[in-house]
């Protein structure tokens, strides 16, 4: 059972208001944690549980939160405490009610998230490793980006595939493609900035006003065509989402081939998460992308 007047003293300490709770309500949609509405007198929050050893990855969440944020460009839910309670790690976020994306919120979050992709940074990686779904997600900062998505990204994730007994061709095609990354970065430096790091149309909506909002990140340092590309993977974003992307910041040409090696590794970590649905998949990228060198 789930502490909820714990959790609520923890939101009072963090807040400096009492939260005395009122009412909690179950909210549908996550597939790794169980998340609810918790409703204090006069504030409401966003509550995700999990078991207590994943409390690394609600800290990791709420940093990479904070992050963008700081930002200052798209609306992001503001991390309010971090712990765990009766054995099961929780994270408060401030809960803002969310409709589904239309054209305008998508045009805004174009503009908003080009601006959030213009702000370099000096490295690729992070400041601590995070997870991507609930895998881990290594961030061991790089000066080079050829080599970080080399080892802590397809790499790694060949090396989990290869540990669940996805063996045969997709390593061997894997190794093949990871000898010759390069040749998709012939004439094309990325620089690294802020990414939300895991932006499907599940993880952005809007509120009341229409503006943009994201949540759930897996942040890190890397090329701004990795978000793009995720947007691609699964559907849910609009025309106007990517005019207005690349009115603020026009994508370079080769992103067309390089969005398949990115969406990759989203491809090659559900393979690790929900099994062999996605080896076909994986496969098939992997082999348009040799085609390519």
């Amino acid at each position: 059972m789930t502490d909820w007047t714990d959790i609520s003293l923890h939101i009072n300490e963090a807040t400096g208001s009492p939260c005395h709770v009122k009412q909690v309500t179950p909210i549908a949609g996550g597939d790794i944690n169980a998340a609810y509405k918790l409703e204090c007198q006069d504030q409401s929050y966003f509550v995700k549980l999990n078991r207590a050893a994943l409390l690394s990855m609600f800290e990791a969440e709420a940093a990479g939160l904070h992050q963008l944020a700081l930002a200052n460009t798209v609306k992001v839910p503001q991390p309010i405490t971090v712990g765990v309670s009766d054995q099961q790690a929780f994270i408060v976020l401030d809960y803002i009610p969310l409709k589904s994306k239309n054209a305008q919120s998508d045009r805004l979050l174009g503009q908003q998230l080009a601006l959030l992709h213009q702000q370099i940074q000096p490295y690729f990686g992070w400041q601590q490793d995070n997870t991507i779904g609930s895998t881990p997600q290594l961030n061991t900062l790089r000066k080079n980006w050829l080599e970080f998505w080399r080892e802590q990204r397809l790499g790694f994730q060949l090396q989990l595939a290869a540990k669940n007994g996805f063996g045969g061709q997709l390593q061997s095609q894997g190794q093949r493609l990871l000898a010759d990354l390069s040749v998709f970065f012939t004439s094309y430096q990325p620089h690294p900035c802020l990414l939300h790091g895991d932006l499907w149309a599940g993880n952005a909506a809007a509120d009341g006003a229409g503006q943009p909002v994201i949540f759930d990140p897996a942040c890190y340092y890397g090329d701004r065509e990795t978000d793009i590309a995720m947007t691609e993977l699964f559907g849910g974003f609009g025309a106007d989402f990517y005019a207005a992307y690349n009115a603020t910041y026009p994508l370079d040409a080769g992103y067309k081939v390089r969005k398949t090696l990115y969406n990759l590794y989203h491809i090659l970590n559900h393979l690790n998460l929900f099994g062999g649905g996605y080896l076909g998949q994986a496969q098939r990228a992997i082999a348009s992308l040799l085609a390519e060198i």
